[in-house]
Order: C-alpha cells, then structure tokens, then sequence
C-alpha cells in the first residue's frame, strides 16, 4: 500500500531557497538503478550480489519505503528504508555473503559469538534494517520515514496473508550495518563499547554519519566497528577515517528510539 505521508520542506541551495515536496513510496521493480546506487558502499568495496539484495528489497513491498521529489521527472530514489528477515532469506546468495563479510570484519572476541547466534540459530527472529539514503537528505525526514517502517512491520504482524509471513516481521532484534567516522587515534579496544557522542571530536573519537546512528548505538545491546577502504565523503579533519559500523538493538528499544528521535530533530 502506497503511504499517503508527504513531507513539505524547503530545501536550501546555493541560489536561494526551493520548496521540494518529498513523498514515501513502496518500493518498486523500476526503482532499481537508484537503490543500487544509494547501496553502492553497503558493504565497503566488497564484490557481493548487491543485485539481488537490491532484488530483495524491492520485492517486498509491505514493509519498506523509498522517497522521492514529488514532480521530479528523474523519478530518483534520494533514501531507502527496510527490514528483512535473516531467516526467512537465509538461502539467497546475498544474505549468504553479507553474513560472510561481517563475520569476516567482525574482531571483537567477545562480540562475534553473538553476531554468529544472531546470524544463525536465531535469524528467524532478527530483521535486518536497511537504511541509506543521500547525505543531505533533510533531518526532518527522518522520524516519519522511521515511523513508517515500523509501522508497516507493525502492521505486517497482522495484515500479511499466511502465518508464516505474519510471524516473519515479528523481529525481535535489528541488525544495523551503517559507518561513522572515528579518530585514527582511538581505543581500538573499546569498540564495543564506544562512547556515544556525536559532533567532531568529543573526546570519544566517533563522527555520527546518520544522526540516528547516535541513539540505536545508545540503545544497543552491542555494536562493533570495522576499517574501510571505501572513502566517501571528505572529513574536514585529516585524522579521522571512515569505519564500518553494526549494532544490534532489541525491538523492545524501539519505542524509546522513536521518541528519542523526534527530539533530537526538534533540538537540531
């Protein structure tokens, strides 16, 4: 069902200011190219069948949610948010190599036996929460587009036609893979347990790409951060660098991630 959610914004440029009127889409066979392209870096330069996870995601029209300019005859996808189930996708090819790349990054000792259970015995009940989207993507965006996923995977647990597809949106964990920048001076060792602060260097070492990023680290049961050899956007500083970045939140956090969400736009 394509949502009725439009969010008017005006958007500054160089030359002054343009109204542009962003809508939230269902994913689509013919937004392809675009999400390919915005999940270009999703796992670092790594050679992976990005195209069907892009298949994946289009295909599951329920739950998931492209946006787009509203008049734009492009039809370009600015952001993509999603959530799928490891289990329920276990099989395909690009769920089989995104599981292989994290294990492959992931150095903490005393987080790789979670990351493993997560993946395996209990993939059935963790939803891999897609979200990538342009940098300057207006922040005010980003609460209704969050609600809406959790919504439609709300909404899923009832409206999908078998018991078997209702029980497969019954997450009870999210998989975040996302990247932050961090100094190269920073504790290695305590990747785990990172200090949460965004901002250039606050003394914890850690750039917040997405401003989201921030609270699911806060409310995460765990996270880990990996280099990259990607480079995408130029830090002003020439002492950080760009960091691969998973975390695991409980569903039963993302109330309070919601919340926390909503102020943080109003204070920024």
């Amino acid at each position: 069902m394509e949502s009725s959610l439009k969010q008017k914004l005006f958007v500054c440029l160089l030359k002054g200011v343009v109204q542009a009127d962003f809508v939230f889409f269902d994913p689509k066979p013919d937004d392809f190219h675009g999400v390919k392209i915005l999940l270009q870096t999703y796992l670092d330069d790594t050679q992976w069948d990005l195209s069907g996870f892009v298949d994946l995601i289009l295909a599951q029209t329920t739950v998931g949610t492209v946006v787009k300019i509203e008049g734009d005859d492009d039809d370009t996808p600015f952001a993509i948010v999603t959530a799928l189930n490891l289990g329920r996708y276990k099989d395909h090819k690009c769920i089989k190599e995104l599981k292989e790349f994290l294990l492959k990054v992931c150095q903490e000792k005393d987080v790789i036996r979670d990351l493993r259970l997560l993946m395996g015995e209990q993939a059935h009940d963790v939803g891999l929460l897609v979200s990538q989207r342009v940098v300057n993507l207006p922040p005010q965006l980003l609460p209704p587009l969050h609600d809406a996923l959790f919504d439609e995977v709300s909404w899923a647990t009832e409206d999908e036609p078998t018991a078997e597809l209702r029980n497969s949106f019954r997450f009870k964990c999210y998989l975040l893979v996302s990247k932050i920048y961090k100094h190269k001076n920073a504790n290695q060792k305590n990747n785990r347990n990172l200090i949460r602060r965004s901002g250039s260097d606050g003394g914890d070492g850690i750039v917040y790409i997405k401003p989201e990023d921030e609270n699911f680290h806060k409310l995460s049961l765990w996270s880990f951060s990996f280099p990259m050899h990607t480079q995408q956007v130029e830090t002003q500083e020439a002492n950080y660098c760009l960091m691969g970045f998973v975390m695991a939140v409980e569903t039963a956090k993302i109330s309070t991630f919601r919340q926390q969400l909503q102020s943080l736009v109003v204070e920024s």
